[in-house]
């Protein structure tokens, strides 16, 4: 696909300097605009709290870096695909216990430094550290021992076969092991190195010369960032972006719709709104509360009211797209007279309070809101509690002091979690637990997918969350701009095929 681009953008200036030779008496013809010069502008609402994966960078550093200024041994494509990348070939022993990778000859760092296996083992020691931040920290634990022969060798001892590893891989950035400071500097091996950050405003990434593999369609990215949906729309219109990297409101989608000026591109989405119960603490440490508390949310009307005619209903933590996935939206239906006898059955046949910490960007207020009116019905109350990115992290995701909470999550094949009771939200059945254990180390793909069913359907039958939505994936761009990805799995946002002119 990069290919592509790349020779369009020769037939580009060819074509023009074919106009400039032969243009008539009626003066110079001006030359076509160069696409691998251009400066691409995109919207986002996720701005990196630092520049770190493993200390509380958040989404937006992974949309931004993540394939761009970052690679790993292994890429995860926009389609879902795993591929490889700085691993130029690896092989697998036949019990499943060790990989060895073969890396790349050809691949310097930023700082001009070479990639050797040494890079490779710190970066992956990088995320497994115990003050490492990472949500992926535990697909990691299966690791005994990582062994650097030569420099371009890494060969990984696992302590039970990992059927994920080369996908959990593909989450590790592969950073020099000499750098410093990465919540504020970079020093990664991708197509594009970090040019400024301005906080709150703009972080840019100017094309790499040094680049191991085929350059950048584009000059230049900047990433603008936006504190609520409006604003960010109102960028497109006026020009002062080009495109979005997704959108948050169906409202905002009319402005763009039925004109030639803009594309709307809806892609494959992972993203799902939880309402997340604190399972360790009552009353949500009781089953039939969460299935109450589940079934007086009308999802379908909660689904319509944020997205109109976009968006999924989904029954569990397992979207579509994934192999695992099956239709449990009935599992918990929407029920208010059930709710109402769940609730009398559990002890609370008045009701209770509990408090709903809600993140204060989009969509997460309206949908605290809704949640509250409903639960008010069947004589629950709800008092929210909005409360900031950062302070999501700090008391929900690190300290765990909540009842419950609103969050989106981004990843696909994340069902994973639910079998690690350490988990933010702390559900343990030992069943779940074990399977996601076995389908982990299951010589197939069959026997993995088989095992993770039956976690799919333990967690719906057990409400571990209430999963309200699957969110839309919308890209909305200048019809000027092309070449950029559509589903942004895992929150990525490669920026490196995008043509502009």
């Amino acid at each position: 696909m990069r290919r592509r681009h790349a020779l369009a953008s020769i037939a580009v200036v060819a074509s023009a300097a074919l106009l400039a030779a032969c243009g008539g008496g009626g003066g110079a013809q001006e030359a076509a605009p160069d696409p691998a010069g251009a400066v691409v502008e995109i919207g986002s609402l996720y701005e990196p709290q630092n520049l770190s994966n493993v200390d509380g960078g958040g989404q937006g550093v992974t949309e931004a870096l993540t394939g761009n200024v970052y690679e790993g041994l292994f890429r995860l494509t926009d389609d879902g695909e795993v591929e490889n990348l700085l691993a130029r070939d690896y092989t697998v022993s036949e019990d499943g216990l060790t990989y060895t990778v073969t890396l790349r000859d050809d691949v310097t760092f930023h700082s001009g430094k070479a990639l050797t296996s040494a890079d490779v083992k710190s970066s992956v020691e990088r995320v497994t550290a115990e003050s490492s931040q990472s949500a992926r920290k535990s697909s990691f634990d299966t690791i005994a021992g990582i062994e650097t022969p030569d420099e371009h060798t890494v060969v990984f001892t696992l302590e039970a076969p990992s059927i994920s590893f080369p996908y959990n891989l593909s989450y590790i950035w592969v950073v020099n092991a000499d750098a410093s400071d990465l919540k504020n500097a970079e020093d990664g091996t991708g197509p594009y190195t970090l040019d400024d950050w301005k906080r709150g405003s703009t972080l840019t990434l100017t094309r790499w010369d040094g680049y191991w593999g085929e350059p950048a369609a584009n000059a230049k990215v900047v990433f603008h960032y936006f504190t609520d949906a409006s604003a960010q729309s109102n960028a497109l219109l006026t020009g002062e972006v080009d495109l979005l990297t997704s959108v948050q409101s169906p409202d905002a989608l009319a402005q763009f719709e039925d004109t030639p000026d803009y594309t709307i591109a809806e892609g494959t989405s992972t993203t799902k709104e939880l309402l997340a119960f604190n399972d360790r603490v009552a009353p949500f440490d009781s089953v039939e509360v969460r299935k109450a508390v589940y079934s007086a949310i009308d999802r379908e009307k909660l689904l319509s009211a944020i997205w109109g005619e976009y968006g999924t209903l989904i029954g569990s933590m397992v979207p579509p797209t994934d192999p695992w996935y099956e239709d449990l939206t009935g599992e918990n239906p929407y029920d208010p007279e059930l709710s109402k006898r769940l609730l009398a059955e559990a002890g609370h046949p008045d009701g209770f309070t509990f408090t709903l910490d809600a993140p204060t960007y989009d969509p997460h207020p309206a949908v605290a809101e809704f949640v509250a009116g409903e639960l008010a019905k069947v004589g629950i109350t709800v008092e929210i509690n909005p409360i900031s990115a950062d302070e999501w992290y700090t008391k929900v995701f690190q300290e765990r002091d909540f009842e419950a909470t609103l969050q989106e999550h981004v990843n696909d094949r994340d069902v994973v979690w639910y079998g690690n009771p350490d988990f933010y939200w702390g559900y343990d059945n030992p069943d779940v637990t074990a399977w996601v254990k076995e389908a982990e180390q299951a010589p197939t793909v069959e026997e993995q997918t088989a095992k993770l069913k039956l976690v799919n359907q333990q967690i719906a039958k057990d409400a571990a969350s209430a999963w309200l939505y699957l969110y839309p994936q919308i890209v909305v761009a200048s019809s000027e701009v092309s070449g950029y990805p559509v589903n942004g799995l895992n929150s990525q946002f490669f920026a490196y095929d995008i043509t502009k002119g």
